[in-house]
């Protein structure tokens, strides 16, 4: 690969981006696009996939074409990369024919370097002589999950791009992207678009700062009301099923004075627009919605996703959670589940036109989905393991991994469950299993003469619908498999025969209810205001600013000068330029706090308009990595102590490892990592008041390495 390239990628992405390298995979995939392969990329939400092809669409000649199935999309990320000046703009439905020719008249100039349009506009002739007069730099394809037919979101329009592609005198190299992707999706996208898989760079699914949870057994509107009065000041999305629920949930709210926007397809385009709108620019804070609403909307400071109901299938569920944290900050996803929600999307599913076979892959879909809310294991565990990935340890954040509830043996239980479905001969549903369990006097039960089974009444000393819920749980565990069908009856795995043999032992953990986050910071909630007075004047949504990972950063490195800011995450040069004055008239009212919270008593007072090299922070690592301390290194170089604490923090940006909770003591680090459990990691203040007085700030971030 040319290296000049992928050195100019690398300034890109400091200049207007303001990060100063790439994240895991964003660097292959742009390597391979720089070099003219075609190549599949797959990135969990959040991961930076549309960075994939703008980046290179600034380093390579002619225009990039970027293929997205949503209008909304296009919109949004047209108007972050103007907000950069950066050249893009869209083609769609939206548009006057005036409007329309004036685009295509730039286009043609070459004043764009970037340009959106729907996978239905291939197939107009006049578009198509437009794209043989263009010099297509590549083109890019997102959401492509939509091509594969075994996707929970297949677009029929999507199969016509390959044949486009072939059909242009030069085919173009291409980009395929997507976050949510089975085995069997991605190899029907690669195969469909003659991807080969050395050309394929799979992340892995994992988001670290996604705290999934399931709520069971618990009034749903109750519940919502009060998470939504707990996060006041944050912006979330409820999911519901039905239009008639998300038009009950969005009356009750607004009844409640909640700023609530409303989105489903019965709506008009222009009141959808609205209230989309709203939304993006925090004037509706709440977002309640059917799937209709949401992919690829590109808004970074979503904290919260409530799933209503349950949706039908995992990979419905993960993307839909996943527009929570996009911008990489702490946010949760709680699923409020109802069995009532099972029955409901089975009868959608018979309700549709699919074929039987896709039928019967739905109906798995839909058990497997259920399985997610009756696991006691850890939820990102299952999630992954759905899409074929998989991690050394749980994560020790969602609901399960939380719960302090009690571990019990339940293996007898689980045998008397298996040995009744045997006995019944893998015939009968999870109801009639119970029955027949719970030694019920239903007619069937007598008809069938499943009474006189040695299994009937094993277990009376519960009721029908407790047993039904454990079954659900070995049935999440992969002990029985249901099959695919509207009324699915259950079969033993080789799981359950090594249970059933006594070598395998069944334990269940009562998952109990999990805490809320906490509430945001003062600093942190002044530099929103901020950001919302900018936004509100500019007419833009306020993540397009500076996302809440960047105003986070802020808060917790209080940055006072012009320097200092730069090295935040996010601060690229047009946005240091444009709003580093405003936010820094901000961050210097809490200079004190800074001295306090940051710094050791015995800190020096930061040079005044003191120069930093462009290479700076390597410097301060170097010396560091020389054993000069941190004090040492602070007066060598005539800085604030807290000033070299951010250069060394920056070297993992670097790939540099200085491993360095090993500069603290161990038994501090112990009892640091011992406080983190327990209070959690998003803020350094709880986790310093409980932490004996001769813990430092600096000991803690070591540890944290942030």
């Amino acid at each position: 690969m040319n290296q000049t390239k992928f050195e100019m990628a690398t300034d890109l992405l400091k200049r207007y981006y303001g990060y100063h390298s790439f994240r895991e995979g964003q660097q292959g995939i742009i390597e391979k696009v720089l070099e003219g392969k075609d190549t599949l990329g797959i990135m969990p939400t959040g991961g930076g996939k549309s960075i994939c092809y703008q980046i290179p669409a600034l380093v390579l000649e002619g225009v990039t074409l970027v293929i997205s199935p949503l209008i909304s999309l296009m919109k949004d990320q047209v108007d972050a990369l103007l907000e950069l000046n950066i050249p893009a703009t869209y083609l769609n439905s939206t548009l006057s024919t005036s409007e329309e020719e004036y685009r295509i008249s730039g286009i043609l100039a070459g004043e764009y370097k970037l340009v959106y349009i729907a996978p239905e506009r291939l197939h107009q002739p006049h578009f198509m002589r437009l794209c043989q007069e263009l010099p297509l730099s590549f083109v890019a394809i997102d959401e492509a999950h939509c091509l594969s037919q075994w996707g929970h979101d297949f677009r029929p329009s999507y199969l016509g791009i390959n044949d486009w592609l072939n059909k242009l005198t030069e085919r173009p190299a291409v980009l395929a992207l997507t976050a949510t992707a089975t085995n069997a999706v991605r190899d029907d996208i690669a195969d469909h678009l003659q991807i080969e898989s050395d050309n394929m760079i799979l992340t892995g699914f994992k988001r670290d700062n996604l705290r999934l949870q399931v709520i069971k057994g618990t009034d749903k509107w109750r519940y919502v009301k009060k998470y939504i009065k707990d996060h006041v000041d944050q912006s979330g999305i409820i999911y519901a099923t039905t239009r008639k629920e998300v038009e009950q949930v969005y009356e009750k709210l607004r009844q409640a004075s909640v700023d609530v926007a409303m989105y489903h397809g019965g709506m008009s385009e222009a009141e959808r627009t609205k209230h989309q709108e709203d939304f993006l620019h925090d004037k509706s804070p709440v977002m309640v919605a059917t799937n209709a609403f949401g992919m690829g909307i590109d808004k970074s400071n979503v904290r919260y996703v409530l799933h209503y109901n349950m949706p039908r299938n995992i990979e419905a569920y993960y993307q839909e959670a996943g527009r929570a944290g996009r911008d990489g900050e702490m946010s949760e996803c709680v699923l409020l589940f109802n069995p009532q929600d099972v029955r409901l999307q089975s009868f959608l599913i018979e309700q549709s036109e699919l074929g039987l076979e896709r039928k019967e892959q739905e109906y798995e879909k839909l058990q497997q989905m259920s399985g997610y809310t009756h696991t006691g294991s850890c939820l990102m565990r299952y999630i992954l393991a759905y899409f074929g990935d998989t991690i050394s340890e749980d994560c020790g954040q969602c609901s399960s991994c939380n719960s302090k509830g009690e571990e019990i043996d339940c293996t007898r239980e689980a045998q008397m469950v298996f040995s009744c479905i045997k006995r019944m001969r893998e015939r009968f549903g999870k109801t009639m299993v119970a029955q027949v369990l719970v030694g019920s006097s239903n007619q069937k039960v007598k008809q069938m003469q499943l009474d006189s089974l040695p299994t009937y009444g094993l277990m009376n000393n519960k009721t029908a619908k407790d047993v039904a819920n454990f079954i659900d749980f070995l049935t999440a565990e992969k002990y029985v498999k249901p099959t695919g069908s509207q009324y699915p009856t259950l079969q033993l795995t080789e799981q359950a025969v090594a249970v059933l043999k006594g070598e395998v032992k069944v334990s269940q953990r009562i998952i109990e209810q999990p805490k809320a986050l906490e509430e945001n910071d003062v600093v942190f909630e002044a530099l929103r205001e901020c950001r919302k007075r900018i936004a509100t004047s500019e007419e833009v949504p306020p993540y397009v600013v500076f996302s809440d990972k960047t105003l986070r950063q802020m808060s917790e490195y209080i940055p006072l000068t012009t320097e200092e800011l730069s090295y935040v995450q996010g601060v690229g040069e047009t946005k240091l330029a444009r709003y580093g004055e405003l936010f820094l008239n901000v961050l210097q009212t809490f200079e004190e706090q800074k001295k306090v919270e940051l710094t050791e008593a015995t800190q020096s007072e930061t040079a005044p308009n003191k120069k930093q090299s462009k290479g700076s922070h390597l410097d301060s690592i170097t010396l560091f990595q020389q054993g000069f301390s941190v004090n040492e290194i602070a007066t060598k170089r005539e800085f604030s102590e807290q000033t070299i604490l951010n250069h060394l923090l920056k070297a993992k940006d670097e790939g540099i490892d200085l491993d360095l909770q090993s500069y603290v003591d161990e038994e501090k680090r112990k009892a640091i990592l011992s406080v983190v459990g327990k209070v959690g990691s998003e803020k350094l203040r709880p986790i310093k008041e409980a932490l004996p007085e001769n813990v430092t700030y600096q000991e803690i971030r070591f540890v944290l390495n942030r």
